[in-house]
């Protein structure tokens, strides 16, 4: 009842920049939080950024890097990405925290299908 449809993914030179965008759409009350993990081959899901009421967190290997922004009114979360490096290449999904029940107050969290990043020369 709830989708999330990523887009902007693909192949980068290192040093180059990337804008990832997601937009949730279904049976939305309100969202909590929006944000992007990412999965490299081998390696677990790590949380990327988040972003909400309380505002940003970002992990360390991508601070002043990456970008997170929002906007409330089209249920969107964008990832601008600059100064990609070979170790930023995993598959990238967007996750947002729903309400879908109007009487209901908990969220529930939400994914989308996965975006890929490759950074190489």
């Amino acid at each position: 009842q709830v989708q999330l449809v990523e887009s902007g993914g693909g192949l980068v030179q290192p040093g180059g920049s990337l804008r990832l965008s997601c937009a949730a759409s279904g049976s939305i009350v309100s969202i909590n939080t929006m944000g992007w993990y990412r999965q490299a081959p081998g390696k677990q899901r790590e949380l990327v950024a988040i972003i909400g009421g309380g505002g940003t967190n970002y992990a360390d290997s991508v601070k002043g890097r990456f970008t997170i922004s929002r906007d409330n009114g089209k249920n969107t979360v964008n990832l601008q990405m600059n100064s990609l490096k070979p170790e930023d290449t995993a598959v990238y999904y967007c996750n947002a925290e729903v309400r879908t029940t109007a009487w209901i107050i908990k969220a529930y969290p939400y994914w989308g299908q996965g975006t890929q990043v490759t950074v190489s020369s």
